[in-house]
């Protein structure tokens, strides 16, 4: 991995660990697979969402927001934060929330520190403060991906490539925000309190999905919501705590192989098995590989057939 910061996944126990790991308490992100308020509500108290899509690179900047209206004062009466390095988004985007969030969420006194000093900063100082952050910045590359390949290149994207980014949409000052740290400033979406986010959020977001062709479905959306054992125990609902429970367990076991890459250990198996092979003889060794390559034929044939059969 690089000195600088390195790409994370939109994934529920990568984001619940990562705010655990800054010292949050009591919050959790749950997946959202589809669109509706109702799903929601039931994971309430829900403090935001964190949305992913693919980035129009190629899009030309607008004086106005295609959707919402932008609200200077809200970038200095609340935490917003210019995003000023690539791969930050993801943090970026669940700071966003939290920071905005204190009066009903335990932060814990490393991000309040934070907070504090840069409460008096505009946007771009923000964003410089959390780029330069060592904390935010460790906890965050704690949760990437392990490579064995340094790529320490850096270049602009172009429109032909695949670039997505983060962006957080919760409820402050009795209204509905977008919060996205390469916009000047937080998109207003009317009003809205806390208790109606389920509610004013859905629109917005199929608002924003619509602008994109029918057969885009690259979308990720996480709530951020208090830690559902808590409400487990609330309501003496054993299964559904012991179910909790179990979620972490994978989580961590997730969040553990993230931190290593598996190159060598594929590698020394290979040469295990081929030098298995070759020790019966170079014969057998070119029968094995032709009859590894007849079923990967046959596998790939029989994948083509299927997708034939569903399409017709």
């Amino acid at each position: 991995m690089s000195a600088g910061w390195n790409t994370i996944e939109s994934d529920a126990g990568v984001f619940t660990y990562l705010v655990d790991n800054l010292g949050v308490k009591d919050v959790q992100f749950e997946e959202l697979v589809s669109l509706d308020a109702q799903h929601l509500r039931q994971r309430s108290p829900v403090y935001g969402v964190v949305f992913l899509f693919k980035y129009p690179t190629g899009e030309k900047s607008q004086e106005k927001p295609l959707d919402g209206i932008y609200d200077y004062e809200a970038a200095e009466s609340h935490f917003f934060a210019a995003q000023t390095i690539q791969n930050a988004c993801g943090t970026q985007a669940l700071l966003s929330v939290l920071l905005n969030k204190t009066d009903g969420i335990e932060i814990g006194h490393r991000l309040q520190e934070f907070k504090d000093f840069t409460g008096a900063f505009p946007a771009d100082l923000r964003g410089e403060a959390l780029s330069n952050s060592e904390l935010i910045r460790d906890v965050h590359n704690s949760f990437a991906r392990a490579s064995p390949f340094a790529d320490e290149a850096q270049r602009l994207a172009t429109e032909e490539d695949d670039v997505y980014h983060f962006i957080a949409y919760t409820s402050m000052g009795g209204k509905l925000y977008e919060l996205d740290g390469l916009k000047p400033a937080p998109i207003s979406h009317g009003s809205c309190s806390p208790d109606e986010f389920p509610e004013k959020v859905i629109p917005v977001l199929q608002r924003r999905i619509e602008r994109y062709p029918a057969q885009e479905i690259r979308f990720s959306l996480l709530a951020m919501v208090q830690d559902l054992r808590i409400r487990a125990r609330e309501l003496g609902d054993q299964d559904w705590l012991e179910q909790e429970e179990q979620k972490r367990i994978v989580w961590q076991w997730e969040n553990a192989l993230r931190r290593h890459n598996f190159i060598g250990f594929i590698g020394e198996t290979l040469k295990g098995v081929v030098g298995t092979k070759l020790s019966d003889g170079e014969t057998r060794y070119h029968e094995w590989l032709e009859e590894a390559k007849n079923r990967t034929r046959a596998s790939l044939e029989e994948r083509r057939n299927a997708a034939g059969d569903q399409v017709s």
